[in-house]
């Protein structure tokens, strides 16, 4: 407001002849108490505006823009006053001038018509005698010029920068960035001139030509190679700053010119970036900034952090690199939080360059881990776990460890999460791993991610000479538990599978503490969990599954587990109610069987489970934390083989996605049935491929009475150097009677959907339409006088699956984009088709705000749902699906036709990909 006081000049304010004065309009506003009240007051110096234009007074029209200017900053229309300013520029005097390019500025923008008026004025104002005058026209074509202005009045500019005036050269060359940047084909108009006005000796022509040379720089290649022949004037004009003495007219903290030298530098930097006979000739300079420079104020820093990130830009010598690296250390030991955080930020972009040189600062960064600024805590998190490998992984995840246990409730997640993902990633061996979870599980707070939790269980399960000295590791954190849900999890489910181990002292390791604990202790930690009101219902059906398979290896501990199960029978939370139901028939009913149906699970087969984790990519990760052997169609089906056509026997009631039994193959027993119940097959081959298969004989009733199928015929090749060997899939009371929905579209073999929970996951159990209890299951077979969800049973009708006839059609392919129809017709209803579209990007950058749009003719009706994402990865390293429902009124005498639009952006700017899909199959 100050400015556009001067900018009235003095007394011109002061007029009462339209409306009141610029201060005194100001006053009143401030005066306002709400904002009706100030509405009020603009609009009616609005309606005096407006008044005083259509009567064109020219003596008070500079007055009357101004506060159109400050009407305009408060928020309020200002386009009936647009021509004033453009009258103003055309008015003869500099005051008037000056006001008029203000506004013009202020209230216009290059996307306005108006604009192109004000054309002529700036040229003839561009050549004008008077050195302001030529400033103001320079200052506004360079604020708000467009592409059509920039082309007009190029040739004035190009003329100005010859200019002996070096405040005319310096405006000029700011001017000629604005034009270069909206119209690039005029760069090699401006190469030359800028190259010239490297050699002038004035400071502000030069900062200005060093601006513009990067802006040609970066908009042409051709004028990238003639500035790479420039860098020795580059080197001259910084080397004369760092050697000059003191110019009381530039220095800044004692600092010639800082703001100067840092534009030059990331011109040097921008020139010398993959070239390196320009990299040698800046060396030494760079070098000598670097070591010349005082870090004592922040004039110094900022030259010291532009000179680092010159010096790992182009392609330096190591020597010169270290020097950087020593430099950022420097910044870390500063009290400045700023200059700390500038410096962790650039040493996570420096590491993947020179890890050697960072991982000399490593314990000054891993204090910084320790800071009171949440900001550098974080960055600095971000930099250890760039810099750990297998020689410090133990080390610093023991620093990191110290530091959970007394850092901030709000930072324990990302830290927690780190932690466990270096470990994951460079644990040297097995027994390190679980330790290493177990110390993190044991902090208090639930921050393990659930996945974390999947993955441990998974490797203990793999780890055989392991089983005794883990669960004698979470029984001592168990004796400690303060509710987390991590640690409460595995440690359940370890007893429950290891109890027998924790008890005899088996596989006991060399230097370990010896454990007592008898049946009663072990059913006390499960006792304490499950009637602790911090537990989840996933917990606590953990704790259920535990006391199950624990009642067949504690004999003394039997009728305690039986009450510990029985009180959930009734339980709000159906999944509780439903497995205390059927573990108390399994408990007082079947004892005979319960032996055999609650035996040990089978090695989990973890390079199945790993590929799984890879976001649809089939690529697991090796225990060096290296891509691995893909894994062929990602996730294996627990059931590949084809559909049974049988009758309706007891056999079959719950197995509603069984394998056919050849004829030739032998018919299994009891116990045969059994072993296939647990995920093992007496009959398979280890070299034959097949599916494993079910028998149907009818004395295998109770056998197969809770088998949902058959478990995974895995495809997966292991990586060798995987922490995680091959195994079987697991335990099938994990997801009893929530296995997840049948997907149309996935292929045998092909990807199965993510389980929500810990059991689920374990779940080997195909994929069946979930039922929220087992007596959906059995609807009217179940008699009513029946006392027990295992007795009474009779049969239901088996659920056929769901497969596809049509081949996949390309329904559009471009250079970057590339889109697949898959196609499903539901059964009995011929009209209606159900396509799943699958999105791939073949560019090398990544599609964000990724939408599809489809229109098809009247006779077909069309349902869009929700894409699985909007963010499509470069290369094909995914892909988004989406499902199409559409139903054909007229099928059989019209064929499918559709119209797609995709709109998505890339690198920031919009992209539209239109085409026509008239490949459809027939039939459709």
């Amino acid at each position: 407001m100050q400015n556009l006081m001067k900018a009235l000049g003095p007394g011109q304010s002061g007029g009462l002849k339209m409306g009141t004065r610029l201060r005194d309009m100001i006053r009143a506003v401030r005066a306002c108490k709400t904002a009706a009240e100030e509405r009020g007051v603009i609009a009616k110096e609005c309606a005096n505006l407006r008044n005083a234009f259509k009567e064109n007074d020219q003596d008070y029209r500079h007055r009357n823009v101004a506060k159109l200017m400050f009407i305009h900053m408060l928020g309020y229309p200002t386009h009936f006053g647009q021509m004033e300013c453009l009258k103003l520029i055309a008015s003869g005097g500099f005051p008037e001038k000056r006001i008029g390019y203000l506004g013009l500025m202020l209230l216009l923008d290059e996307r306005q018509e108006v604009l192109m008026l004000v054309t002529n004025s700036l040229k003839n104002d561009l050549n004008h005698k008077n050195q302001f005058i030529a400033g103001l026209a320079l200052c506004a074509l360079g604020n708000i010029c467009s592409a059509e202005m920039a082309r007009d009045l190029a040739p004035e500019v190009e003329k100005l920068l010859h200019n002996n005036n070096s405040y005319i050269r310096k405006k000029a060359a700011l001017c000629s960035v604005r034009i270069v940047r909206k119209v690039p084909d005029l760069i090699e108009y401006f190469t030359n001139p800028a190259v010239g006005l490297l050699t002038d000796k004035h400071h502000g022509v030069l900062i200005a030509a060093v601006k513009l040379c990067h802006e040609l720089c970066q908009n042409s290649e051709a004028a990238l190679e003639q500035m790479r022949k420039q860098v020795q004037t580059l080197v001259r004009i910084l080397k004369n700053m760092v050697v000059s003495g003191y110019a009381p007219e530039y220095d800044v903290g004692g600092i010639t010119d800082p703001f100067l030298q840092i534009r030059v530098l990331r011109l040097l930097r921008f020139v010398g970036k993959g070239d390196a006979d320009s990299s040698d000739v800046m060396s030494d300079i760079l070098a000598q900034v670097a070591t010349n420079t005082e870090g004592n104020k922040n004039a110094g820093n900022a030259i010291l952090y532009e000179c680092v990130l010159t010096i790992m830009a182009i392609e330096a010598i190591g020597g010169l690199r270290v020097l950087a690296v020593n430099i950022l250390g420097r910044f870390l030991a500063n009290r400045d939080n700023n200059i700390r955080y500038v410096a962790l930020n650039t040493l996570v972009k420096v590491v993947s360059v020179d890890t050697q040189a960072v991982q000399r600062h490593r314990t000054t960064i891993v204090e910084c881990v320790k800071d009171s600024d949440v900001s550098i805590r974080r960055r600095a998190l971000e930099l250890v776990y760039a810099l750990v490998n297998q020689s410090n992984v133990k080390a610093l995840t023991k620093e990191l460890l110290e530091y959970l246990k007394v850092s901030d409730q709000e930072f324990k997640s990302d830290l927690t999460a780190k932690i466990c993902s270096l470990v994951q990633k460079f644990a040297p061996e097995k027994q390190w791993y679980i330790d290493q979870h177990i110390l993190v599980m044991a902090e208090p707070g639930n921050y393990v991610k659930e996945e974390v939790l999947r993955t441990l269980i998974v490797v203990i399960s793999n780890a055989t000479e392991l089983h005794g000295y883990t669960v004698r590791q979470l029984y001592r954190a168990m004796q400690r538990w303060s509710g987390q849900e991590g640690l409460a999890q595995v440690a359940l489910w370890c007893i429950g599978e290891y109890g027998e181990m924790l008890i005899n002292h088996l596989n006991e390791l060399p230097g370990e503490e010896p454990l007592t604990v008898t049946e009663s202790d072990a059913v006390d930690v499960i006792e304490t969990v499950i009637k602790d009101v911090r537990s989840s219902s996933n917990t606590q059906a953990f704790a259920l599954t535990a006391l199950l398979k624990l009642s067949s290896r504690f004999s003394s501990t039997t009728q305690r587990i039986k009450d510990l199960i029985k009180p959930h029978k009734g339980s709000l939370t159906l999944e509780l109610q439903q497995r205390s139901i059927e573990f108390g028939a399994i408990l007082n009913r079947h004892d005979n069987i319960k032996g055999q149906l609650v035996e040990r699970m089978p090695v989990l087969d973890e390079a199945t489970y790993v590929s799984k984790k890879a976001d649809g990519t089939g690529i697991a990760l090796a225990a060096d934390g290296k891509r691995a052997t893909p894994v062929v169609g990602g996730d294996i089906l627990a059931n590949g083989g084809p559909k049974q056509e049988t009758t309706n026997t007891l056999i079959d009631l719950l197995n509603l996605d069984a394998d056919e039994t050849p004829v030739n193959e032998p018919r299994k027993s009891a116990g045969d049935h059994l072993l296939s119940l647990l995920g093992v097959d007496p009959l398979s081959d280890s070299n034959v491929g097949t599916a494993p298969s079910v028998g149907t004989s009818s004395d295998n009733v109770l056998m197969d009475i809770l088998s949902l199928g058959t478990p995974a015929a895995s495809t997966a090749p292991s990586s060798s150097t995987s922490l995680f060997p091959p195994a079987p899939p697991a335990d099938p009371f994990a997801g009893l009677g929530t296995a997840a929905p049948v997907d149309p579209f996935a292929p045998a073999g092909g990807n199965a959907p993510r389980k929500t929970s810990l059991l689920d996951e374990l779940d080997v159990l195909p994929q069946v339409s979930r039922k929220t209890s087992l007596l959906d299951d059995l609807g009217p077979a179940v008699p009513k006088d029946k006392g027990s969800l295992l007795d009474g049973l009779d049969t239901i009708p088996i659920v056929p699956a769901t497969t596809s006839a049509y081949p996949t059609v390309t329904a559009l392919e471009t250079s970057g984009l590339k889109v697949l129809f898959d196609f499903v017709k539901p059964p009995g209803n011929p009209q209606s088709t159900v396509i799943k579209a699958s999105y791939i990007n073949l560019s090398p950058s990544p599609y964000t705000d990724f939408i599809f749009q489809a229109a098809v003719p009247k006779f077909l009706q069309l349902q869009l749902e929700p894409a699985s994402g909007s963010v499509l990865p470069a290369s094909g390293g995914g892909v988004i699906t989406q499902t199409i429902n559409v139903t054909n009124t007229m099928h059989g005498q019209k064929s499918l036709l559709m119209k797609l639009r995709i709109i998505y952006k890339v690198d920031g700017q919009d992209k539209v990909e239109q085409g026509q899909v008239n490949n459809f199959p027939q039939g459709l």
